[in-house]
């Protein structure tokens, strides 16, 4: 087994190289007719996941964008920070470029991007990595919650749904 130092310039020419190959050889004439594909199923998959920053990322013209959406992650969104220049020079920003690959979606900032991640208040970025690891590692967004007055257990959703929605 060869092994191949890997860079971010050169990350994707490497998963060319190594994707599967793709058939080359075109069929002589398009088959009579092809039956209709099979009704896609609904398989219950959640993908993306709402939610609501306890502060809120402020832009550069005022703009406070509380709401946001998270998806899951893929192996890739986790192995491209390792090879990231920053990352490498400073392992904390890991968690910046990972949830700047994941993030969908903040307010109506659709590009988020790290430098976007970067300017978030501290406490933003702490609730957005709990809420990357509930959703990536336990596949929801509930936490269990004690009230400090009559001290009985319930779980909260972390997603930002207020209080009687559904």
């Amino acid at each position: 087994m060869r092994r191949r130092t890997v860079t971010a310039g050169n990350l994707e020419e490497i998963l060319q190289v190594t994707a599967p190959a793709q058939a080359t050889e075109q069929p002589a004439a398009p088959p009579a007719a092809a039956p209709p594909p099979p009704p896609r199923e609904d398989h219950g998959l959640r993908t993306e996941f709402e939610f609501e920053l306890p502060r809120g990322y402020v832009d550069e013209a005022g703009t406070v964008h509380r709401h946001g959406a998270m998806r899951l992650a893929t192996a890739r969104d986790e192995l491209r920070p390792q090879i990231d220049l920053r990352v490498k020079e400073n392992p904390a920003y890991l968690s910046v470029v990972l949830l700047s690959q994941v993030i969908t979606r903040l307010g109506s900032i659709t590009d988020v991007h790290a430098g976007i991640v970067e300017r978030m208040y501290a406490t933003d970025v702490a609730f957005l990595q709990d809420f990357y690891r509930r959703v990536n590692s336990e596949g929801h967004t509930r936490a269990a919650v004690t009230c400090p007055h009559c001290e009985g257990g319930f779980e909260v959703d972390l997603s930002g749904g207020r209080l009687g929605e559904s």
